[in-house]
């Protein structure tokens, strides 16, 4: 049960091409928004679709991956936990961050439009 106590699971969509940061320590990072979605019917019985965005960060080899495999409108799995930070921009002011920071992926549709990996 401690495994589960933050956890987060997100099927979505990548919003644009993800940033990868290459690290001096050989490490590398990936930034990207993913968007999920959800239907429903309004009052009027119309399907209406709700669409909510993520920031995600991936670490290593997860950051490989995403840096070969995935691009903007890749459809991917995202299974991490929930991650909060804050920083100083340059007017002095805090800025607070909230990121699912991803542990592992799963492609179900590769960059470029290809389903599977070369």
């Amino acid at each position: 049960m401690k495994t589960i106590k933050n956890h987060v699971q997100l099927i979505g969509n990548l919003g644009q091409e993800p940033s990868i940061i290459h690290l001096e320590s050989g490490k590398k990072v990936a930034n990207f928004s993913l968007a999920t979605n959800e239907f429903h019917k309004n009052s009027n019985g119309e399907r209406v679709q709700d669409t909510q965005w993520h920031n995600i960060v991936a670490w290593g080899k997860t950051a490989e991956i995403i840096e070969k495999y995935a691009g903007k409108g890749s459809e991917i799995v995202v299974s991490g936990k929930l991650k909060y930070r804050s920083y100083e921009d340059k007017e002095s002011n805090t800025r607070y961050v909230t990121e699912v920071e991803a542990k592992e992926i799963l492609l179900l549709s590769i960059k470029n439009g290809n389903n599977s990996a070369d």
